[in-house]
């Protein structure tokens, strides 16, 4: 009974690193961000192509720190695309 109040879930568990960028173009350029990355091998000073709600292709952001844990909810934080 518990498994069908969960929506079915209770096994779909994704443990992501997040990464704290500043946007370096866009509307935002010069903010400070955190976003869900992928790949396990992202470090400090990368540049990456981060998802965006104002560019089709992305926004260009560089790397201030990498985190397991963030107080923000994973549903509201978009994702790293790719490094560069």
């Amino acid at each position: 009974m518990i498994h069908s109040t969960a929506g079915g879930r209770l096994k779909d568990y994704n443990y992501y690193d997040y990464a704290k960028v500043v946007m370096l173009e866009g509307e935002k350029a010069d903010s400070i961000l955190w976003f869900i990355s992928p790949f396990p091998e992202l470090k400090v000073d990368d540049v990456v192509l981060v998802s965006s709600r104002f560019s089709i292709n992305g926004e260009k952001a560089k790397v201030l720190k990498v985190d397991k844990n963030v107080s923000i909810p994973a549903k509201r934080m978009q994702r790293i695309l790719k490094i560069l």
